[in-house]
């Protein structure tokens, strides 16, 4: 049976452009290559606007293919300026590393790591741009790079508008530098990217070329978007993470449990690892049917991420819920509560919200209920008992154990 790798991400709609697209699909059907995909510490944690080239990536592998993961501690100082109006803010070192060791658990939750042929491995910039003085690096890649080239990228243009620093005019270079290091040391002949990272990617081919006369390529995949065409991403206030103590199991659940109805289908080709046919069986549920597909398209997206038992605790959990009943399984939180406290302090100590202005506006609008009952007043008292269900908006549930 042929090998058809690129066939199988191009149903699935992964595949959005290709510097040589005849040729990746040459590569990927026909033999076994190193491809990487880079992710910048801007969080100590993927969300799921990152996972469309990661799950490709998943892909890969599973067709024999080497993952490169790179995450980004050098590009990661300096801040990418694509698809921005404004620079990144600099991080400090602690917060950088936090960062690094954050992706990499989120990686290892998609990729079988390990010294096989096919297994991934995780690289970091930091380990090879560190060793550059500025000097150094001019000498060595300054004359490979022309004004006018970068000038051209769409990425570049967008931000001179609103003030692009010198310091961010270099990122490309550096990516570039990246793709060129992981092909001599590695055999890298392929990089992964969004659409929105293609002018940072396609300067690494032509180092490539230039500093070693020989063909590389990018592939990029579409960006993730939800229901009003916005990108899905932490800047846009929408991010569901990755790591469960940034988005709990059972939240990672619920919001695939909550996909529109116009989604689902491209949802389930991306996140889960569904086949081609059933999934268009899947696909023509209406109604009542087309529930029962969100909840595998959610079990089958968080036991990818969490595991099988996780997905199968956060189904459990939903159904009991939604079910009217109660649950062990819903994501609880420890309280030290001797007396009774307003509600405003009490959903900021319980942390559903960072702010008393945050959680007084979320009572006032009605997004809250205590034990099945909406509470409107800012004033409430939550009086303690054992166990206490709050509810926040239609997805959000927390049991709170009061000690």
């Amino acid at each position: 049976m042929p090998n058809t790798l690129f066939e199988e991400l191009e149903a699935r709609g992964f595949i959005n452009q290709s510097s040589n697209m005849d040729a990746v699909r040459d590569l990927l059907n026909n033999g076994k290559i190193s491809v990487y995909l880079g992710s910048d510490p801007t969080a100590d944690s993927l969300h799921v606007g990152h996972l469309v080239p990661v799950m490709m990536m998943r892909w890969l592998q599973k067709y024999g293919h080497r993952p490169i993961m790179l995450v980004g501690g050098a590009t990661g100082r300096i801040g990418d300026p694509s698809g921005r109006d404004t620079g990144r803010p600099m991080m400090t070192e602690e917060v950088l590393a936090k960062n690094v060791a954050g992706l990499k658990k989120s990686y290892s939750k998609f990729l079988k790591f390990g010294d096989g042929q096919s297994d991934a491995i995780i690289v970091d910039n930091y380990d090879w741009m560190r060793g550059y003085s500025h000097l150094d690096f001019l000498a060595q890649y300054g004359l490979d790079f022309t004004i006018p080239r970068m000038l051209s990228m769409e990425s570049v243009k967008k931000r001179l508008e609103n003030g692009m620093t010198f310091l961010e005019f270099n990122y490309m270079t550096f990516q570039a530098v990246d793709f060129l290091t992981l092909y001599k040391e590695h055999n890298c002949i392929l990089q992964l990217c969004g659409a929105d990272q293609w002018g940072n990617a396609v300067m690494g081919i032509e180092l490539i070329r230039k500093k070693c006369g020989k063909e590389a390529y990018v592939l990029s995949t579409a960006l993730l978007t939800d229901s009003n065409g916005n990108k899905i991403g932490k800047s846009a206030g929408n991010a569901v993470w990755v790591n469960e103590d940034k988005t709990t199991p059972y939240e990672y659940y619920q919001y695939f449990r909550n996909t529109p109805d116009d989604l689902v289908e491209k949802m389930l080709k991306i996140f889960t690892e569904i086949s081609l046919e059933e999934i268009a069986e899947l696909s023509k549920k209406q109604g009542a049917e087309l529930n029962a597909v969100k909840k595998r398209l959610a079990f089958e997206a968080t036991a990818i991420a969490h595991g099988v038992e996780a997905a199968k605790t956060a189904e459990e959990a939903a159904n009991a819920l939604f079910g009217g009943g109660n649950s062990d399984n819903v994501p609880s939180f420890d309280l030290e509560m001797k007396e009774p406290m307003g509600i405003i302090d009490f959903l900021v100590a319980i942390k559903l919200f960072d702010s008393k202005s945050e959680a007084r506006r979320m009572v006032e609008q009605g997004g809250i209920q205590i034990e099945g009952e909406k509470i409107t007043d800012k004033d409430y008292v939550v009086q303690p008992k054992e166990s206490i269900m709050v509810q926040r908006g239609k997805k959000v549930f927390l049991k709170v154990n009061v000690k």
